[in-house]
């Protein structure tokens, strides 16, 4: 096998380097080059070629191959180096170091990126900064930056590292807003952040920042809008796991006074029940320094102490109501629930922090009012008492909702702190709560992923779609990258009236709500839905604990989650029930009130009001993607190297997982051909002319363009000229940009070649023009001679048609001197007045020399007088005649007597010889009807036979047009499928990693046998799809096999070559001859998928071509109309008498090209030992002869069979023997044996 280095899948790693050792039915063996490692078999599609130099480059489109292997391998190689950043083309892939990276941040390394482009200068959070502002300034359009990745990737640092960027360098200088927009930072994260099992500070909630700018494109304020804080956190957190930042700065941070005024103090006994006990410490988080921080930003963004006092006493109540605990009391009628003496003291705290009388708060957590509506008790109040765990939920339910609207209120705070009158344009950040997957996940993580698809979706409309659609528009030649859309999942979740969301509330408007139906709903309403499953169908053990009415399993763009729906309807309602709300607009804090009468609306008194929390948020994500669409965007990809947040640790597996879910291996098929890079004409030109002289500035804009890349000296394979824009391969944008402003120097020889190249072009327009006036010129002169013999040739007609009737008149007046000669003969023969006839006869002569003579002499003479003077001496001359005729029988009527009667008896013989010879005549003519009648016969059956011939003909060519039609819809119907399948089997990988991903970081045990199974399942998959994919020809060669005894698909491929040498077993031979052959074709297109990216034009294209291109053009063209007829089973006879076939036909290269074009520089001579190759020869004169010999050099030759080349009925090509052998022996070529032969002769010695 080669030596080649390959990428094969490991589960860990994500990918291993290796060598191809063998190549099997539909799997590649490969060996891993660490020491001590088994060899691997892995599916062709999932081996990919490696590199041949360890080398990083800053954008992965600049990789020799471009595939999902290199892209990680790059990846990785920069990671160890402690170079975070990479560029896929124009998308930023950002790796979480989790470590701070010495002078990576500062203002200087922030001031060495403004103004340059992209590609200039290492991959950097502040080029993407950069080029958005750039994009902003130079389009006068609105940007997006989409900041995405998994919880624990790095969004929320890179989001401050923009804002920062942005601020620092573009902020006015007459106003602080640019100050404010960073310092709020800290304010929203303490009250919006916390620490996750994956991340030590993530975002639970969603912000789209704003940095507007006026028209001079400075910074003239900010907005910021938040979406779905996670109300839950509030209350309960997972292990590991803490409540937002807020609580533990407080408590730690605080300074004495103000704990004793919030009671904080003195910390209950057991400790604040809203807090997790095992979690009050963070390793490398000083949440002392933080709340420091905290009320620093708080200060920046205007809230004075008192305010700042006022929501920090909000922040401890919410903190001690958590230690409200319930009793029942069953001393009354009814058992109702109230407050036990652990949870007075936190009562009284939280009565006193919320400015309420504690019996007030007492009764409202333990009761609730209602109204009657209807009968004639209408309007009367009734107040009910609740259960233990009704009123524990209550007191969670006012916890959350103060918390949440706090929130609300501090955002809306942070936005009047920069405000802005006027706004141009503006810069978005958004930063949003990643995708997530928990071995329990609940409403949030439903709502947080929800999200994501919905920017996933956004991403590849942006990213593959809309960039293809671009280039269709643009007339640019590139190839279709197909992308797994994901609105199905989307409408899953939001479609009205039967997605989740909306059944969801459908559900909760009921009296009865529960979980379990919400749940039994979803599933009956999609029960054959692909993106919907029930838990016992996942591959985790704890999520098939689960029972189907408990859980819901999605099946996102990164791959299935199983919600656990508990806790759903409760989750999706953001109302409190009255007694609450009247008593919250009772506190004598301004603030409580205000955060409550802000929600309060008219509605009936006593009746729980339904606010769905998911509706609102499908209708705020409405309006983001709104936003995202009307802006021009740019990318930053987020990376989480690995689960456990540790420095240095780079897992493969998880983060090509990331990579594939992120549309990253898309993104890099699309760049193979595509432009990431794009300007129009006038803009490119409005950009640049200012750096231009006057003379140049006068060109027309796409011109300009044209004038400026050849100057440059750009090569055509670096850009493309669109119909309104040119485009630009990665990088060369910015090469082309940084040329254009280096020094005045550099402009001035740039300069120079412009108008260098606007000379020459101008005067090749010269010469053109020179020559086409001579071309005329010479036109001119052709159409003037041949006008002179237009000219001479009407001019002779005119002629003709005017003498016409003379010269015909003169030639039938000498007509008449024939019956003169005639007269002069008779005259000669008479015995009487022979002088006084030929005196006669010599004035008829004279009269018709006159009457010529006169013809001649009178140019005018009419066709009438002519005509008229030829009918006299006609006349004259006829008379003349008969007398002389009249003398003349006269004379001989005695003469002739005697002969008369010897004529007579001759007649009378003639008469009889005719009558005999009619007869015969006639008998002849009865034989030639006969025969005649019998040709009509023969004629009409003839045609009858031809019309059923014609007939029968129109009918094979109406089947055969309608099995191709059917064979064109049969192939239709198996691409859908074969799509469908392609996409369900990428989802079932997908969820497999993913699941993989779960039971490592929750270190949960899986099921081994189950993962086995999984596997298995996609390799079969995967297998069926490729069957599905070959053409009708290898379909029936694939049915011929099976129906064979001799099952070759474990054999190796070292096997079946020596199988080939060595037997003599005639079936056996010829089956591994296919399946061999069969393996080198399917070898040589995954050779051919991943060829070479060299900048020299494709060296795998040209060097390594096996066989003339015509040939291979003919192999799939027939390969993609179904190809011909499947090989006949051979015979043992026909197989030991198989011909031996030789071919010479020309080989052209595509590298073999010269100013001319394309011309013939070579031969390819092939020798076919039946219907498979087993010489290859190739002849150029510039090189030495390529001589290839079956058995030894088979991964270099030609590996179709004899039909498939079709070289048997192409004119010419066959040779006889003794030339191909005269060649290969000149060339140093050995004799050849049949294998058989070979076999045979081993098998005697």
């Amino acid at each position: 096998m080669e030596s080649k280095l390959v990428w094969t899948p490991h589960q860990e790693e994500g990918f291993q380097l290796g060598h191809i050792v063998d190549l099997g039915a539909e799997t590649f063996t490969v060996q891993p080059l660490a020491k001590g490692t088994k060899p691997l078999q892995a599916v062709i599609d999932r081996v990919f070629p490696a590199e041949e130099f360890a080398k990083d480059v800053d954008d992965n489109c600049s990789l020799l191959y471009l595939n999902e292997a290199t892209l990680l391998n790059n990846l990785r190689m920069r990671f160890k180096k402690k170079i975070i950043y990479t560029y896929v083309a124009n998308i930023l892939l950002s790796v979480n170091p989790y470590e701070l990276y010495k002078n990576l941040y500062t203002i200087e390394t922030m001031r060495s990126y403004q103004g340059v482009s992209l590609g200039l200068k290492p991959p950097h959070v502040f080029a993407i900064a950069d080029k958005a502002y750039r994009e902003m300034r130079g389009y006068r359009a609105s940007q997006a930056i989409i900041v995405s990745g998994e919880s624990g990737a790095g969004k929320t640092e890179a989001t401050k590292y923009i804002l920062r960027y942005l601020t620092e360098l573009y902020g006015g200088s007459s106003s602080h807003i640019e100050e404010r927009i960073v310092q709020a930072n800290p304010l929203l994260e303490s009250f919006g952040n916390a620490k996750t099992m994956r991340n030590n500070n993530s975002s639970r909630f969603g912000k789209f920042v704003e940095v507007h700018f006026n028209e001079k494109c400075h910074i003239v304020g900010g907005h910021i809008s938040h979406y779905l804080l996670e109300k839950s956190r509030v209350v309960s957190q997972w292990n590991e796991e803490r409540n937002y930042h807020v609580f533990y700065r407080l408590l730690a941070g605080a300074p004495g006074s103000l704990k004793k005024t919030l009671g904080l103090d003195k910390s209950p006994k057991n400790g604040f029940s809203y807090l997790n006990p095992a979690s009050l410490k963070c390793p490398g988080v000083d949440d002392t320094t933080d709340f420091k921080n905290l009320v620093q930003s708080m200060k920046s963004v205007g809230l004075s102490d008192k305010e700042q006092e006022d929501i920090f006493r909000l922040v401890s109540a919410v903190l001690w109501m958590g230690n409200i605990t319930f009793e029942e009391d069953s001393s009354g009628k009814q058992t109702i629930s109230k407050v036990d003496k652990h949870g007075q003291e936190a009562l009284t705290y939280t009565a006193n922090l919320l400015q309420l009388a504690p019996e007030d708060l007492h009764t409202s957590l333990t009761s609730r009012v209602m109204t009657t509506t209807r009968g004639g008790a209408m309007g009367t109040i009734y107040q009910l008492p609740l259960k233990k765990e009704q009123a524990a939920y209550a007191r969670d339910a006012l916890a959350k909702t103060l918390y949440t609207r706090l929130f609300d209120k501090l955002v809306e705070r942070v936005n009047t702190c920069f405000p802005f009158e006027t706004s141009h344009n503006y810069i978005g950040v958004l930063d949003i709560a990643g995708f997530e997957y928990f071995q329990v996940n609940s409403f949030e993580q439903f709502c947080i992923n929800y999200c994501n698809e919905k920017l996933q979706q956004f991403f590849n409309r942006r990213v593959l779609k809309d960039e293809q659609e671009l280039y269709r528009r643009e007339m640019l030649s590139f190839t279709d990258v197909e992308f797994t859309d994901n609105q199905d999942c989307i409408d899953l979740i939001e479609a009205s009236p039967t997605g989740i969301i909306s059944l969801l509330d459908e559900q909760c408007k009921l009296p009865q709500a529960s979980d379990v139906n919400f749940t039994d709903r979803v599933q009956k309403v999609h029960s054959t839905h692909f993106r919907l499953l029930v838990p016992r169908k996942s591959k985790l053990i704890a999520h098939r604990n689960l029972r189907d009415e408990e859980g819901l399993i999605i099946r996102h763009f990164a791959g299935a989650v199983c919600y656990s729906t508990k806790g759903f309807i409760d989750k999706n309602n953001d109302a409190l029930h009255d007694s609450l709300e009247q008593l919250m607009l009772e506190s004598k804090d301004t603030m409580i009130r205000g955060l409550v009468a802000d929600n309060v609306d008219k509605k009936v008194t006593g009746k729980l009001v339904f606010i769905s929390i998911g509706g609102n948020f499908r209708r705020q994500l409405g309006k983001l993607m709104d936003k995202l669409y009307s802006t021009g965007s740019s990318f930053i990809r987020c990376i989480k190297p690995n689960s456990y947040m540790k420095p240095g640790e780079f897992q493969g597996g998880s983060i090509l997982s990331q990579l594939q879910c992120a549309g990253m291996v898309s993104v890099l098929e699309l760049m193979q051909g595509g432009y990431p890079s794009r300007a129009n004409f006038n803009d490119l030109y409005n950009m640049y002319k200012g750096l231009l002289p006057p003379k140049l500035q006068r060109l027309q804009p796409r011109l300009f363009c044209e004038a400026l890349f050849r100057a440059l000296g750009m090569l055509p394979s670096d850009y493309a000229f669109g119909m309104s824009k040119v485009f630009f391969k990665p990088g060369k944008f910015a090469l082309f940009d940084q040329i254009m402003h280096s020094d005045p120097d550099n402009l001035n020889q740039l300069i120079a070649k412009v108008e260098h190249w606007l000379i020459r072009k101008r005067w090749k327009k010269l010469i053109f023009g020179a020559i086409s006036v001579l071309k005329l010129a010479k036109k001119i002169q052709f159409r003037n001679e041949h006008a002179v013999i237009i000219q001479k040739w009407v001019r002779m007609f005119l002629a003709v048609r005017k003498h016409r009737p003379r010269y015909l008149g003169i030639k039938k007046i000498g007509l008449l001197r024939r019956q003169l000669e005639q007269m002069s003969g008779i005259v000669g023969n008479l015995k009487e007045n022979k002088d006084k006839f030929s005196a006669e006869i010599e004035g008829i002569q004279i009269a018709i020399v006159a009457a010529i003579q006169a013809i001649r002499d009178t140019p005018n003479l009419g066709r009438t007088m002519i005509e008229q003077k030829y009918k006299e001496l006609q006349s004259m001359a006829e008379g003349k005649l008969g007398e002389l005729l009249e003398q003349e029988v006269r004379q001989k009527e005695k003469e002739e007597a005697e002969r008369l009667r010897k004529i007579q008896e001759e007649m009378e013989l003639d008469r009889k010889r005719r009558e005999a010879e009619e007869a015969s005549r006639l008998a002849e003519e009865e034989e030639r009807e006969k025969r005649k009648q019998e040709e009509e016969r023969e004629r009409v059956l003839r045609q009858e036979l031809e019309d059923r011939r014609r007939l029968e003909e129109a009918e094979r060519k109406k089947m055969e047009e309608s099995m191709a039609a059917e064979m064109a819809k049969l192939s239709l119907l198996e691409a859908e499928e074969d799509a469908i399948r392609r996409q369900q089997e990428e989802q079932e990988r997908m969820d497999y990693e993913l699941a993989c991903r779960i039971a490592e970081v929750e270190a949960t045990t899986t099921s081994g046998g189950d993962v086995i199974e999984t596997q298995n399942i996609a390799m079969e998959s995967r297998l069926a799809r490729k069957t599905l994919k070959r053409g009708a020809n290898m379909k029936a060669k694939q049915q011929a096999s099976s129906a064979k005894k001799i099952d070759l698909r474990k054999w190796k491929y070292a096997e079946l070559r020596d199988t080939i040498n060595t037997s003599c077993e005639i079936e056996l031979l010829n089956a591994c001859r296919e399946e061999f052959h069969r393996r080198l074709r399917v070898y040589n297109a995954w050779k051919m998928k991943n060829k070479r990216r060299d900048d020299a034009g494709g060296r795998d294209a040209n060097e390594t071509q096996r066989v003339p291109q015509d040939i291979m053009q003919i192999a799939e063209q027939s390969g993609k109309a179904g190809g011909p007829p499947p090989l006949p089973q051979r015979t043992v006879s026909i197989i030991e008498d198989q011909k031996q076939r030789y071919f010479k036909i020309p080989f052209i290269r595509p590298s073999d090209q010269s100013k001319k074009g394309y011309r013939k520089k070579g031969w390819w001579l092939a020798h076919f030992d039946g219907q498979w190759i087993a010489r290859q020869m190739e002849l150029h004169p510039d090189k030495q002869a390529i001589l290839l010999v079956a058995g030894v050099d088979d991964l270099e030759m030609c590996e179709l069979s004899l039909d498939e080349t079709r070289l048997a009925q192409k004119p010419g090509a066959e040779v006889l023997e003794k030339d191909f052998e005269t060649v290969w022996m000149k060339y140093g070529g050995k004799s050849y044996t049949r294998p058989i032969q070979r076999a045979k002769d081993a098998a005697t010695n």
